[in-house]
């Protein structure tokens, strides 16, 4: 692994200074309120959290700092002279809010918990569920050798990676499911606890057992026994305990009796240093550990189907869920003709138990025609979206034609989507808003320039598991996002993007269908932005003496991050002209006097005690253009056909859609998936929710209400905040409930 050193590039106070003084940042009408809530860290020493600033200064020194060469022994001053004019750049960048880095580099990046763990630059993952090996990563079970498979492994590496703020795709198709060796043993757990644990009382109630009282009657060489240390890895080395002992190759005595001891495990409420937040206590870990061990055992002898690999999965989530601050974000990839799979969530007693910890979606090529069922059960409940492996392992942007084999090892995708991986693979964003950066007068193949850089060094980070560094180390796979697509090309052109339909036919069945037709000035647009970023990896990698990357762009839903600087969400189109959008903060949080000082109406939760509701009216970007076009009366047909065409010419990864669809538009969803089923990597489907229940995050408003709203308004917030609190904030403070994508899919750090 790159040991981290102390950093060549920093940027000056003068600098920051001269830049406040020049630039103001593109904020919506929620950004800097989103901001502090979300990505401003704590400052020990000053006593609050980070101004906007500090913050860009702390992302983009640790950075710029990856760069490999500044790892070498006698650096060159003219690559410290280089890298320092481009951070500059990149600071003017990201403080304008003209681009930004993926929520979780805002978070993390130029931490010192990033420096320990860089897998946390990294917002998701995917990984197989099927025997492999750890190999040479931070977490090893020492009853196993290095390149001896195990059914735990993936398990450990999803429960690692959740825990420190991913999202984790996995795969139980049935290529995998068969690999899973038959159940062997059946296993005795038992889960000690000492008297003197803060946990104890509430251990016993989940199942454990006093470890004195056990120990008087049983010797320690009885079982298998493991006592977990107060850290990450003793949560996830305690559940590969756990799944080995059921399988003969990883049990080869057949020992049948676990104990596993959680008396050092901290109790609820403690802080958690590094990646912050507090402690959940051992009793989901508790729970966890019983549920899976009771799906194993009920499998002696038998194999594992996909809904128990799934659940598994489900229950690590859940029980990452439980720590607080971390949120766990899970897709599960099953086969298209697995109906159990399929239809796994309509099981409400286990839906509500677990199996709501995973949006769910199935793999297809283009030789799958057969969208009715699934179409079916998106109406019903949203589920499964559907990602094409065949198009991903063989195409770049679709106008590039066939490319065999380009992406040969892809398996699965991200949470979002909007990323096709490799087995142990991490999605690594930035995305450029080009509709702020046109107002700020920045040339946009610089703008996505930059981020390109900004990515590649991303994948020079010391990562903790070896399938990852490998995948890593031969992909260089970036994702260079566009946010504010529908502003921008209104913005730029006058119209959408979608012109017009043109009657033909299926290639391959013949059936009539409307094949859109595209405004040929935002082929070109975006034909140019792909072939700058494409440009500037190619320069980069022959700086660095590195492999280009084997995939460039995307499109990410872009949830939180758009927020910021007020822009539509990805390509999708704006939720409404006019809304309410509400915001929930815990009832002590300092910002409330602020936000009520000036005029924004603050009530409390209907639905949760100890919360308050801020109302934040909003009117999207040529909310009166003719041409403007909401989530509320936009056609299927043209999400469908807008993901297309940035498939098409932008994107060589994947783009992220969930395509928001009328109870009348339910017939058509099949159809178009079969439509596009040459083109479109992934897609995932919503039924569209107006004001149907109380205090709802989005509330579409008239014109009229929303002038009364802003009426009310008086005062910038921020400046009110640091008059009222003298600058000082409070310690944990968060928004409740924000998530940093479409959907809630993806975590927000």
């Amino acid at each position: 692994m790159q040991a981290m050193k102390l950093s060549s590039v920093s940027l000056s106070d003068e600098f920051i200074n001269r830049v406040k003084s020049e630039i103001t940042p593109h904020w919506g009408e929620l950004g800097w309120v989103t901001y502090k809530r979300t990505y401003a860290r704590w400052i020990p020493e000053k006593q609050r959290t980070e101004n906007w600033d500090e913050t860009v200064k702390r992302v983009v020194e640790g950075n710029i700092n990856l760069d490999p060469r500044l790892h070498q022994n006698n650096v060159d001053p003219q690559v410290v002279s280089e890298l320092t004019d481009e951070a500059k750049k990149l600071y003017k960048l990201i403080y304008g809010l003209a681009a930004t880095p993926s929520g979780r580099n805002l978070w993390i990046s130029g931490t010192p918990y990033e420096a320990r763990n860089g897998d946390a630059l990294n917002n998701c993952w995917f990984i197989g569920i099927r025997p492999q090996p750890y190999g040479d990563s931070h977490i090893m079970p020492e009853y196993l050798k290095k390149d001896q498979p195990a059914v735990s492994m993936p398990y450990s590496f999803m429960f690692d990676q959740l825990m420190k703020g991913g999202g984790v795709g996995f795969s139980v198709v049935k290529e995998n499911v068969h690999k899973i060796p038959l159940v062997n043993n059946e296993v005795n757990l038992t889960i000690v606890i000492d008297k003197n644990s803060k946990s104890y009382d509430a251990s016993l109630k989940m199942g454990a057992v006093d470890k004195d009282a056990y120990f008087e009657k049983h010797s320690i060489t009885d079982a298998a026994y493991y006592r977990l240390p107060d850290t990450r890895e003793g949560w996830v080395l305690s559940n590969a305990h756990l799944i080995d002992l059921h399988f003969a190759s990883t049990n080869p005595k057949g020992q049948k009796n676990l104990v596993l001891d959680m008396s050092d495990i901290r109790e609820k409420g403690a802080k958690i240093k590094g990646f912050g937040g507090t402690a959940s206590g051992p009793m989901p870990l508790i729970e966890m550990l019983f549920d899976i061990n009771k799906i194993l055992n009920a499998r002696v002898r038998r194999h594992l189907s996909s809904v128990d690999m799934t659940d598994i999965g489900n229950m690590i989530g859940k029980t990452v869920v439980a720590g607080n601050v971390r949120r766990s974000a899970e897709l599960a990839l099953g086969s298209a003709d697995d109906e159990d799979f399929i239809t796994m969530k309509q099981d409400q007693e286990k839906l509500m138990h677990h199996r709501w910890a995973s949006n769910n979606s199935v793999a297809v090529d283009s030789k799958f025609s057969n969208y009715g069922p699934i179409a079916d059960s998106i109406q019903h409940n949203g589920e499964p979206g559907i990602v094409n492996l065949e198009l991903s392992k063989n195409y770049g942007r679709k106008i590039d034609g066939l490319q065999k084999d380009i992406d040969p090892n892809v398996e699965g995708t991200n949470p979002c989507g909007e990323i096709s991986l490799s087995n142990g693979e991490p999605c690594n964003l930035f995305e450029v808003f080009p509709y702020v950066a046109s107002q700020q007068n920045w040339d946009l193949d610089e703008a996505f320039a930059l981020g390109t850089r900004f990515s590649k060094r991303v994948t020079f980070s010391p990562y903790d598991w070896e399938v990852s560094r490998k995948a890593i180390k031969k992909n260089r796979r970036i994702g260079i996002s566009m946010s504010g697509i529908q502003d921008w090309i209104l913005s730029e052109l006058g119209n959408r993007v979608v012109v017009g339909y043109e009657e033909a036919k299926d290639p391959e069945t013949g059936e009539a269908i409307k094949k859109p037709i595209y405004d040929k000035r935002a082929v070109k647009m975006v034909d140019g932005l792909y072939k700058a970023v494409v440009k500037a990896d190619k320069d980069y990698s022959d700086e660095l003496g590195c492999n280009t990357s084997l995939k460039h762009t995307t499109v990410k839903p872009s949830g939180t991050v758009a927020k910021l600087a007020g822009v539509s969400e990805g390509m999708h189109f704006h939720y409404a002209p006019y809304l309410i959008q509400r915001i929930r903060f815990q009832d002590s949080d300092p910002l409330l006097p602020a936000l009520k000082a000036c005029g924004y109406h603050v009530e409390k939760d209907v639905y949760s005690k100890n919360t308050m509701v801020a109302e934040f009216p909003i009117r999207a970007a040529h909310a009166d253009s003719k041409a403007f076009a909401s989530a509320g009366n936009v056609s299927i047909a043209e999400q469908f056909a807008t993901q297309a065409f940035l498939q098409t010419y932008w994107s060589d990864n994947a783009v992220s859609c969930t395509v928001t669809f009328q109870p009348d538009e339910g017939d058509q969803i099949a159809p178009l998936m079969k439509q596009y089923r040459f083109t479109t990597k992934s897609t995932s489907l919503l039924p569209y929710v107006g004001n149907e229940f109380k205090q709802a995050p989005k509330e579409p408003i008239e014109p009229k209400v929303y002038e009364e709203k802003v009426m009310q308004i008086h005062g910038d917030v921020q400046r009110t905040f640091e008059q009222l609190s003298g600058n000082h904030d409070q310690k944990g403070a968060e928004i409740i409930g924000q998530t940093d994508c479409e959907g809630g899919a993806c975590p927000i750090k």
